[in-house]
């Protein structure tokens, strides 16, 4: 026998929320991603009325579904949406998303920018594999390094206030680790969901932050969301995969252990900020001038390493 939905007592539940208990029906469950995201934005001041938005959009289902709720949420705020895309350079994986892409924002009457590694760094990404040393640099390091200097680079070309992404907790969480395993602990003062406001002036926004990656691929599907659901063939050579497992297992015996982490995370996040100082990041790189917390920026290092490696070929 079918469960009514705990909040409108009405229909039958399609979902249930293990972490609350809940049961909530199909638009309940939209209702509720929402309202939280909403939530998330007002709790962390993470836009102002009448912000022109880049909105980071890969043709996965976290991107597509951000650029759909922020749609609805610009209708009451006078804020102007601008989808970015980035195109690595990976063979037979990323025309799919693209394709999506244009689609999407076709039919939302959303305006949308394309830009690449090729132009913006002089390597693809399938070139940059082939031209790194693989025992320094791992292929999500550098196509991380590369992807966020082309939202920003995108974002300010296009005068937007606000550059949003979709990284929700999973990803936030898997983040943490990795820093910590690293030894990256700086960057955990960056960590913590409040705006980080760059030297250009662009912010950057996480509106996902608080959301389950498992609840926005339910929300996706149910919103009829068409998204990409091949995945990177690189992505292996990260640890992240593996604490991704790692959650969803403690997730699946302990319901609701990811929001106790990601509460404990923002603590700590907190705590190396105020000793630091490093959240606002308003230094520049002495190479190309962009925004780095080092003299030469991530990017630039990235970039001579594979002249370097290609010229030893």
């Amino acid at each position: 026998m079918m469960s009514l939905c705990n909040k409108c007592k009405k229909k039958n539940a399609v979902y249930h929320r293990r972490y609350s208990g809940e049961l909530l029906c199909k638009s309940c469950f939209i209702y509720s991603i929402e309202k939280k995201t909403l939530q998330t934005i007002s709790k962390y001041s993470m836009l102002s009325f009448g912000q022109r938005i880049a909105v980071g959009v890969s043709g996965g289902k976290d991107s597509l579904a951000l650029l759909h709720v922020l749609k609805k949420v610009s209708k009451n705020n006078n804020n102007e949406i601008i989808a970015i895309t980035v195109d690595e350079g990976i063979e037979g994986y990323r025309n799919e998303s693209l394709s999506l892409v244009k689609n999407f924002c076709k039919e939302e009457e959303i305006q949308l920018r394309i830009f690449s590694y090729k132009d913006l760094f002089g390597s693809s990404m399938d070139e940059a594999i082939l031209e790194r040393p693989s025992d320094k640099f791992s292929s999500c390091s550098i196509c991380g390094t590369f992807r966020r200097r082309a939202l920003d680079l995108a974002s300010i070309s296009l005068n937007a206030d606000v550059l949003a992404t979709a990284h929700n907790l999973d990803d936030y969480l898997q983040t943490f680790m990795i820093n910590l395993f690293s030894g990256d602990v700086d960057r955990i003062g960056w960590m913590y969901p409040r705006p980080i406001e760059y030297s250009s002036g662009l912010k950057k926004i996480k509106p996902f932050v608080e959301l389950y990656e498992s609840e926005i691929v339910f929300y996706a599907f149910h919103s009829g969301i068409e998204f990409q659901t091949d995945q990177c063939p690189y992505m292996n050579e990260s640890i992240r995969s593996e604490f991704r497992s790692f959650f969803n297992d403690l997730e699946k015996t302990h319901p609701g252990i990811k929001y106790n982490c990601f509460n404990s995370m923002n603590k700590l996040s907190k705590l190396v900020k105020s000793v630091e100082n490093n959240h606002n990041m308003k230094n520049t790189c002495l190479n190309c001038g962009e925004t780095s917390s080092n003299d030469i920026c991530s990017v630039c290092t990235t970039i001579q390493m594979l002249e370097i490696n290609k010229k030893n070929f």
